[in-house]
């Protein structure tokens, strides 16, 4: 196996005014690039070629600090990219996914604000996330290219805070970019599919 670049699942312009196409050309071009490659060089004679990206993050993770930190952004930019959709974000959500929210996290506003909370509060580089964890949904925060899978939990959902995911739109305002993604960009279908599969 080795790390493939895959394509945006749509035009550079789509989810215009929220993301522009400037900040998806150096997001998806030039820094989720760099980690394909990087990952693919520390991939090799690693012992985990063979592996699935999941089980290379998982088997990296305090042990190939090189590998793991491309392998974890690779996987998380993966699904970054599908997380989000023209048209998508709010509170319209599919009825399996809206009742797990409510159930496991107190309904959607307590959601929405833990989650912006939980992105803005991570100290510089790193994702916000929805994960499910022993069967619940719950909001974690990780640093640089971490993400739940290294902590027993399954993400379903993730936001980039790193500043090459919205200086360019928004500077230095993470809040207000956090409240574009969850109110405008969210593709909650997506989210739906990978909290299916846990």
């Amino acid at each position: 196996m080795s790390f493939e670049l895959p394509p945006l699942p749509y035009d550079y312009d789509a989810l215009a005014p929220y993301m522009s196409r400037e900040t998806l050309e150096y997001h998806h071009d030039k820094h989720h690039q760099a980690y394909v490659i990087n990952g693919n060089g520390f991939l090799k004679d690693s012992g985990l070629e063979g592996k699935s990206l999941e089980d290379v993050v998982r088997d990296s993770f305090g042990k190939n600090v090189g590998l793991f930190n491309n392998a974890g952004q690779h996987y998380n930019h993966i699904h970054f990219w599908k997380w989000m959709k023209k048209g998508g974000g709010g509170d319209k959500l599919p009825e399996k996914l809206a009742r797990a929210i409510n159930s496991d996290l107190g309904g959607y506003a307590k959601f929405r604000a833990d989650f912006l909370t939980f992105g803005t509060a991570q100290f510089g580089s790193g994702w916000a996330w929805l994960a499910v964890k022993d069967g619940k949904l719950e909001i974690m925060r990780t640093q640089n290219g971490e993400n739940p899978l290294v902590y027993a939990a399954k993400p379903i959902l993730g936001v980039d805070v790193w500043e090459h995911s919205y200086y360019i739109d928004y500077r230095n305002a993470r809040l207000k970019y956090l409240e574009i993604f969850v109110d405008h960009l969210i593709n909650w279908d997506y989210v739906l599919e990978m909290y299916e599969r846990t």
